[in-house]
């Protein structure tokens, strides 16, 4: 009898997941509630455009092409993708105007003019912001936390002797305040704490290596949008022999003698050696592990921001705009105060727009744009969003206007949203927040549920509501983080 795997949910890490351990060995069966895979990496055409509905942005491609390499496949055969020179446009309302390049020395000689900083401080901060990358990377990111062999590495010990210099102990803003004067550019550095759906005045310093990811590794763009990705990735995982359960929901995860042995589906049971999870987290435990011991205080963590998005169809070409532009609040402490403290919308949102046909021009008509606009939101806990919605369609518009000197309103010609609720409803997310848990603490990271179960032998999970987090690339680490754990059959049981 073959060995099978049952993967339940067919996001980016679920779909990774699966490909995996096809080539460990397994027979493998992915189950989705949707009639579509993906999750959040998915897309929409409504009058003559088309919008990626979820993650926007995208770096480190390698963790993409690896898995069609795994299987001795050509990548670009299936994927390809530019690099952008541009990684984001900045606005401010006082005219203010920064495009950071990808180019390091340039974006320092510019950062340094524009903002009025030391160019020296610049290129240090850039370079903490590697060594802090490189320190921890492999233990963070690329191994479990939750096992014991993961601290006795060279690596790891190396980190731990350079732990003070880490900022974990002090706030990402704290850290960025340390390196620079201008409330501009602090902010800017600051922003990259919404990458993990956190608080830069919160979530610790250590997160200052984001910017890295941009800034030495690169900011990309897939051709064909984003959704690209898990189109890509659903036809490697057809041919290679993925078995796929559409419109099926898993209902329960089914154990015996502390064992996953298989799953309930809203059909039939299904028997499997492993059961991985792409599911978040929380409604795992909730609704498909009713009768087991969950991790409470694991589960009981603060959400992470969730986001509003507003999809426009725009009946003008705005040269000033790239595919990644953000314009600021004016105060942005106070706006992250209204999201994690007092659970609101801040009436002066920072507004980030995506408009993906500046790379993929059959992306919007011609004499048009798509706008994918976006502000960080709290994660649902029962507000009134239909009056939330509202009102913060008419802040976006006010600080669109402000800033591009427009009446934008004029120009959107197509219009439909996604909020916290959806998002929930859509994915599955408790509570909708985009990432999980929020990484508002030092500890934060250690307290993200591992990718595997104490208590249940042969029970896995992937995405971003586990180890190491959100995001696409967080994701798909996830899914080879788990998927190095459970043996391969080519080497024996």
């Amino acid at each position: 009898m073959p060995r099978t795997a049952i993967v339940i949910g067919s996001g980016i890490a679920g779909l990774a997941a699966a490909i995996r351990l096809v080539k460990k060995g397994y027979v493998v069966k992915v189950f989705e509630s949707n009639s579509y895979p993906g999750g959040k990496l998915h897309s929409k055409r409504v009058s003559g455009f088309r919008f990626d509905l979820g993650p926007s942005l995208f770096t480190m491609p390698w963790l993409v092409t690896e898995l069609f390499e795994l299987h001795g496949k050509n990548p670009v055969d299936y994927f390809q993708y530019v690099k952008k020179d541009v990684i984001c446009n900045y606005f401010w309302e006082d005219g203010t105007f920064f495009p950071a390049e990808s180019d390091k020395d340039f974006f320092i000689r510019r950062a340094a003019a524009t903002f009025d900083e030391n160019p020296n401080k610049l290129n240090r901060y850039l370079k903490d912001n590697k060594k802090k990358y490189d320190l921890t990377s492999s233990i963070f990111l690329e191994n479990s936390l939750h096992k014991t062999k993961t601290y006795f590495s060279k690596k790891t010990l190396k980190a731990i002797a350079n732990i003070a210099t880490m900022g974990i102990s002090k706030s990402l803003d704290v850290t960025n305040r340390a390196y620079f004067n201008s409330p501009k550019l602090i902010q800017l550095f600051n922003r990259y704490a919404t990458y993990n759906g956190s608080s830069p005045y919160k979530t610790p310093g250590i997160m200052s290596m984001i910017p890295h990811l941009e800034m030495e590794m690169g900011t990309y763009f897939p051709k064909g949008g984003m959704h690209s990705i898990t189109k890509s990735l659903f036809q490697l995982a057809n041919e290679i022999g993925v078995q796929f359960y559409f419109e099926e929901s898993v209902k329960e995860i089914v154990v015996k003698n502390k064992k996953a042995i298989g799953i309930k589906s809203s059909k039939e049971t299904y028997f499997s050696d492993y059961v991985i999870s792409n599911m978040d987290i929380h409604p795992t435990y909730k609704k498909l592990l009713p009768l087991e011991k969950h991790p409470d205080r694991i589960l009981r963590q603060e959400r992470s921001s969730s986001a509003l998005i507003f999809y426009w169809g725009i009946q003008k070409v705005f040269p000033e705009l790239d595919l990644h532009n953000i314009l600021f609040s004016n105060d942005y402490e106070d706006e992250f105060n209204h999201i994690f403290d007092k659970k609101n919308l801040y009436n002066d949102p920072t507004v980030y727009i995506n408009i993906t046909c500046k790379e993929n021009k059959s992306d919007a008509p011609e004499g048009y744009e798509n706008w994918f606009v976006m502000i960080n939101t709290p994660a649902n806990y029962g507000q009134n969003w239909h009056k939330l919605v509202a009102k913060a369609r008419s802040n976006i518009i006010s600080k669109i206007n402000s800033i591009l000197n427009i009446n934008i309103e004029d120009y959107i010609s197509t219009e439909f949203n996604l909020d916290p609720v959806a998002i929930e409803q859509n994915t599955c997310s408790y509570r909708g927040a985009l990432y999980g848990a929020a990484s508002n603490s030092k500890f934060a990271a250690f307290l993200r549920h591992p990718n595997f179960s104490n208590n249940i032998k042969n029970l896995y999970f992937c995405g971003g509501s586990v180890h190491p987090g959100g995001g696409i690339p967080l994701c798909l680490l996830s899914s080879k983080i788990l998927s190095d754990q459970i043996p391969s059959l080519s080497n024996g049981k």
